[in-house]
């Protein structure tokens, strides 16, 4: 939270500088939000070790993790025609539980016993930058009421995962930088009423990771507005001896201005 915390306060400077810089003609638009994202965990983790191949754990049978609603911010910016636009997300991603197995199990180098309580933690937060671009004839030809959104994007995840066993523990952590696709709709037939949609993904290897997120927005006043919708993640990933298939998803509000 630490972390989470900081970009918060990084990221809230950013968004002050943009407004009360005098001649402030290159920054033609600004949206923030802050929100909770009801985050239902699903799918497996295996981490192997020396021991040889680790056991596949179930994050709900196994770990007992339950959904978790936690905080998030986003903030983008959109610049003139020949900058790039840059949209900034960060979403906190802890898991804890206390689980059993009835048979004895592998994580990394330790071997955990059977039939004995065992507490784990599952961490994967991450941070995204966005570069992209508005189709500005689409936008036009629309009179403003469609927009759509191109370019590239970078998910830095922090991950940790441990298993504890009285005085027997073992995790693996590291930090992932992963480039991927983004994409950005946003259809308004009204100015109160706005429905968007946004894409982040990449495949390589056996390796993939892809995030979706359905809002639908309404502005009761000036430029506040809030939001409702639903967010969905899948990754999956086989890095420095972690192998994991998982799902995120549920519903999320938000509350912003947009200028």
């Amino acid at each position: 939270m630490k972390k989470f915390g900081l970009l918060i306060s990084l990221l809230a400077v950013f968004a002050v500088l943009l407004l009360i810089t005098p001649g402030r003609t290159y920054a033609l638009g600004l949206e923030a939000a802050a929100g909770f994202w009801n985050q239902a965990p699903s799918g497996d983790l295996q981490y192997s070790g020396a021991l040889g191949e680790g056991t596949k754990l179930n994050l709900e049978e196994d770990l007992n993790y339950a959904s978790k609603a936690r905080p998030y911010l986003r903030v983008k910016a959109d610049l003139p025609l020949f900058l790039p636009n840059i949209y900034f997300m960060a979403t906190p991603m802890k898991y804890e539980g206390s689980g059993s197995k009835d048979v004895s199990f592998k994580f990394g180098d330790k071997e955990f016993n059977a039939g004995a309580s065992f507490n784990s933690v599952l961490k994967a937060d991450h941070y995204d930058i966005a570069v992209y671009y508005s189709l500005p004839f689409l936008n036009t030809a629309t009179a403003g009421s469609l927009n759509v959104e191109l370019g590239l994007n970078l998910r830095i995840i922090d991950f940790e995962a441990s298993i504890s066993q009285g005085a027997l523990s073992e995790s693996a952590n590291y930090t992932l930088p992963i480039p991927m696709i983004y994409a950005g709709v946003q259809l308004k037939p009204v100015d109160l009423f706005s429905i968007e949609a946004e894409f982040r993904g990449i495949t390589y290897g056996s390796n993939s990771y892809y995030d979706l997120i359905a809002r639908m927005k309404v502005k009761p006043v000036g430029p506040v507005f809030i939001a409702g919708g639903y967010r969905y993640e899948k990754i999956k990933i086989d890095h420095n001896d972690v192998k994991a298939s998982m799902e995120f998803k549920g519903p999320f509000i938000e509350a912003g201005v947009s200028f």
